[in-house]
C-alpha cells in the first residue's frame, strides 16, 4: 500500500494526477466513515474532545476534496491568460487546507474552555476505545500514503493533506489516553479538547509555512545556487562572474534569471552563443527555463551605463 519515496525519479503528469485523485478519493471515503463513527460516539458520551476530533476528521474529507480540485485545475495546460500553466492552484489548495483547519481549531478551543469553566465531564465506553483504535490505524495509514505520494511526485498539497491525517491520528491517540484517565479526573475531556485545538493550530502552521513562503517569493536555496554556478563554471573557459540569481516557480514550471559579465569587446553574436549554451545546459540538467542578462566588463570593471534625461 505504501509508496517508496523517490523524489528524484521522473514522474509523468498523468501518474501525478492519478496519485492525487487516488489519495483524495480514499481520504474522502475513509474520513467520512470515521467522522460518522466518532460523532456518534461523541454525542453518546457527551465528549467535546471526541466531537472536536470528529469534525477534525470531517475537515480531512473537505480538504481532500480541495486537493482533488487543485490537481484538476493544475492539470489544465497553459493558455493565453496563464502562460505558465495552472500549477500554482496546488499551492493555493494548501493554503485553503490550512485556513480551514485553523477555523476548526479555533472553534473547538473556545468550546473546550467553556466546558472547562462549566466543569463538565464525559463518560466513555468500550465502543469509544474500539473506534479510536481503528482511527489511529486508518489515519496513520492515510498519512503514510499521502506524504510518500506527495514526496514522490513533489506535490505540496498531498504532503499537507498527509500531515492533516497524521495530526488526526495523534489526536485520536491522545483521546485514547484521555478515555482511560477520564474516570479519575472530571477535567480530562476539556483539557484534551484544548490540546486537540493546539495540535490543530500547530498542524496549520506546518501546512501553511511552505506555500505562503512560495507565494510571497523566497531566496533560492544555497545548494540550488551552487548547482547553477557549477553548470556555468563547467561549461565556460573564462570567469563570467555570475550574480543576481533569482528563481521563480509556477507549479511544475521553474524559471531562473541571472546576470553574467563578459568582455566588452566580445561580439554580440559570440555573447549570445555563450548565453544560449548555458541556457540549454541548465535546461538539460535541471529542467529549468533560464534567462541570462549579459553585462560588459571594461578594463576589468563592470560597465556603468549612463542615462539621458527624457524631456
Amino acid at each position: 500500500m505504501f509508496l517508496k519515496s523517490n523524489s528524484k525519479a521522473p514522474v509523468s503528469k498523468e501518474h501525478k494526477i492519478f496519485l492525487g485523485y487516488l489519495e483524495g478519493v480514499l481520504s474522502i471515503i475513509l474520513n467520512t466513515l470515521l467522522f460518522g463513527l466518532k460523532y456518534w460516539v461523541g454525542v453518546k458520551t457527551f465528549s467535546i474532545a471526541i466531537i472536536a476530533d470528529a469534525w477534525h476528521t470531517f475537515s480531512d474529507s473537505l480538504t481532500s476534496l480541495v486537493v482533488i480540485m487543485g490537481f484538476k485545475i493544475s492539470s489544465i495546460p497553459a493558455d493565453k491568460e496563464h502562460p505558465f500553466g495552472h500549477g500554482q492552484a496546488e499551492v493555493v489548495s494548501s493554503v485553503i487546507i490550512g485556513t480551514m483547519l485553523a477555523i476548526v481549531g479555533f472553534n473547538f478551543l473556545i468550546a473546550s474552555v467553556q466546558r472547562f469553566n462549566n466543569q463538565q465531564s464525559a463518560v466513555y465506553s468500550t465502543l469509544a476505545i474500539i473506534v479510536f483504535v481503528i482511527s489511529v490505524i486508518v489515519k496513520e495509514g492515510l498519512a503514510q500514503f499521502s506524504i510518500r505520494a506527495g514526496k514522490k511526485i513533489n506535490a505540496r498539497s498531498l504532503i499537507a493533506d498527509g500531515w492533516h491525517h497524521r495530526s488526526d491520528a495523534l489526536i485520536s491517540l491522545m483521546i485514547l489516553v484521555g478515555i482511560f484517565t477520564g474516570r479519575y479526573f472530571w477535567w480530562v475531556d476539556s483539557v484534551m479538547g484544548i490540546i486537540v485545538s493546539l495540535v490543530i493550530f500547530y498542524t496549520t502552521y506546518i501546512i501553511l509555512k511552505e506555500p505562503i513562503s512560495t507565494l510571497i517569493g523566497k531566496e533560492p536555496a544555497e545548494d540550488f545556487k551552487k548547482e547553477i554556478e557549477k553548470i556555468v563554471t563547467d561549461n565556460m573557459s573564462q570567469d563570467v562572474l555570475l550574480h543576481h540569481l533569482h528563481c521563480h516557480k509556477y507549479g511544475d514550471n521553474k524559471e531562473v534569471t541571472f546576470h553574467i559579465r563578459l568582455p566588452a569587446e566580445m561580439k554580440l553574436g559570440e555573447a549570445h552563443r555563450i548565453s544560449e549554451k548555458l541556457e540549454n545546459k541548465i535546461r538539460e540538467k535541471m529542467e529549468i527555463e533560464t534567462t541570462i542578462h549579459i553585462e560588459p566588463i571594461i578594463d576589468g570593471k563592470k560597465y556603468q551605463p549612463t542615462f539621458k534625461k527624457i524631456k
